[in-house]
């Protein structure tokens, strides 16, 4: 039986991306060696490097006087590394759920955090609007996208100062006005790559500002001027990460992404709305087109894990809501086919039918 993978993270991968990388972990560029045990000095691996750091910058549009970054740590690791940085005094949070709220709690080790929105009293079931942003703060920080909620940022704010975005779920699955952002890291095990690398894109000149000593590892001043070795790097997963912005790119890049991801979305929410057994969670205008959340409506609850079980025996793996909220989430990736998302229609109107 076919599988159809809505995991949320670590993510569904292209299948060529897949197949090229198990193919390098057998043996890397011909050389006798498995990407996996080979030196990330070797000759052959800074050319890897390199070119996932150009694909970043053009599939993305970088502007000069960024660099790219690959770290260990996730992007929870960010959430202290981030302020670490670049808060001198003051910075401000967009609280839009779980993760968010993670980043906040991290940054108040570094100085003054201001909550300048929040949607929890609503249990995160929209993206905050109309309100006002500080100007005397070092930074805006935004959630682009919220994998637990199923909340999402379609475009970049329009902010008076300078932003830093944990875009870990929707990266590289829209155009992003990059010279908006002082910072932008991304945990790539959710729409680039496999578990084990943080992509980071830094404004140069914004970096060594702060009066603080920085630990050496947690300065992004130390893996800019050494390119990513400073210390040994996930090697397999930058390779993944390049095969797969490769993919991307000769997909027609991000605006292709996008329009994709709304083909998608629209035709799953389409079928959310339709059925008289589900519901969606969140506000129309903010439903997440990675991270497609729903619960069985009131009367039908009890046929939740009646209609998991026999999801499941239709193929489709990793569909169960997070722990937090319960419910449903088909998470649609960049890798996510239309095929796949016919497949979990077809089941829920199937289910329906039984119903």
């Amino acid at each position: 039986m076919k599988k159809y993978n809505f995991n949320a993270g670590p993510c569904m991968l292209p299948r060529e991306v897949i197949e090229n990388t198990a193919n390098q972990i057998l043996d890397f560029n011909g050389s006798g060696l498995s990407l996996a045990e080979i030196s990330h000095r070797a000759k052959d691996f800074q050319p890897v490097v390199d070119e996932t750091v150009a694909l970043v910058k053009e599939v993305l549009d970088v502007p000069e006087g960024y660099s790219v970054i690959f770290l260990g740590g996730g992007a929870s690791l960010q959430f202290c590394m981030a302020p670490m940085n670049f808060l001198k005094k003051k910075a401000g949070y967009v609280n839009t759920g779980v993760w968010a709220k993670k980043a906040m709690k991290e940054a108040k080790l570094f100085g003054e955090v201001v909550e300048v929105a929040s949607s929890a009293a609503d249990n995160f079931t929209y993206i905050p609007k109309n309100y006002n942003i500080p100007t005397d703060i070092d930074y805006l920080h935004i959630t682009s996208n919220n994998t637990i909620y199923g909340t999402e940022m379609h475009k970049d704010l329009d902010a008076p100062v300078r932003m830093i975005g944990d875009m870990s779920s929707d990266i590289f699955s829209r155009p992003v006005d990059v010279a908006k952002y002082d910072c932008i890291y991304a945990g790539a095990q959710k729409n680039l790559s496999m578990a084990g690398v943080t992509i980071v894109i830094v404004k140069d000149e914004a970096l060594g500002k702060v009066d603080r000593p920085l630990p050496t590892m947690l300065d992004y001043r130390t893996h800019v001027s050494k390119g990513s070795m400073f210390n040994t790097p996930p090697v397999v997963p930058i390779y993944t990460a390049m095969e797969n912005l490769r993919w991307v790119k000769a997909n027609g890049g991000v605006e292709a992404m996008a329009k994709i991801a709304k083909q998608r979305a629209d035709m799953l929410y389409g079928e959310i709305d339709r059925n008289k057994l589900f519901r969606g969670t969140v506000k129309e205008e903010d439903r997440s087109y990675m991270n497609i959340c729903f619960v069985m409506n009131d009367e039908y609850t009890e046929l939740q894990q009646e209609f998991f079980d026999f999801a499941t025996s239709k193929g489709m793996v990793g569909i169960k809501g997070h722990r937090d909220v319960g419910g449903f989430r088909a998470s649609c990736y960049n890798a996510q086919t239309i095929e796949g998302v016919q497949a979990l229609i077809d089941a829920m109107k199937e289910f329906e039918a039984k119903h």
